[in-house]
C-alpha cells in the first residue's frame, strides 16, 4: 500500500472520529462534578470527556514516540556495530573461504 494512501486513510478515520465526537458532545450538556487530586470542579460532561480523551491520546502518542525513538537508536547502533564487524572480519573471511570452497570441490569429485 502506498504511504500517501495510508496517511489519507488514517486522516479520514481521525476526521470521522472527530465528527462523531462533536455530534455526541453537542447533545450531551449534563454538568458533572469531577473530583481530582488537587481540586474539585463542575464541568460539562462533553467537555470533560473531550479533555480527558485528548490528553490520553497525546500521552499515548508521546509514549509510543519515545519507545519508537529508543528502538530506532538501538537499531542504528546495532547496524553500525554489524558494519564495523563486517569490515574487520572481511580479510579473515576471504582467507577462510578459500579452503572451504576447495573442500567442496574435492568432495564433488
Amino acid at each position: 500500500m502506498d504511504s500517501t494512501v495510508k496517511y489519507l486513510l488514517i486522516g479520514l478515520v481521525v476526521i470521522v472520529i472527530l465528527v462523531i465526537s462533536v455530534t455526541l458532545g453537542a447533545h450531551n450538556e449534563q454538568v458533572v462534578t469531577f473530583n481530582f487530586l488537587i481540586a474539585k470542579g463542575d464541568y460539562a460532561l462533553s467537555t470533560l470527556l473531550a479533555v480527558l480523551f485528548g490528553s490520553g491520546f497525546i500521552f499515548g502518542w508521546l509514549l509510543s514516540g519515545l519507545f519508537y525513538i529508543r528502538l530506532r537508536l538501538r537499531l542504528g547502533r546495532a547496524e553500525r556495530q554489524i558494519k564495523r564487524l563486517q569490515q574487520t572480519e572481511s580479510p579473515l573471511s576471504e582467507v577462510n573461504a578459500i579452503p572451504s570452497v576447495m573442500s567442496q570441490q574435492s568432495t564433488k569429485e
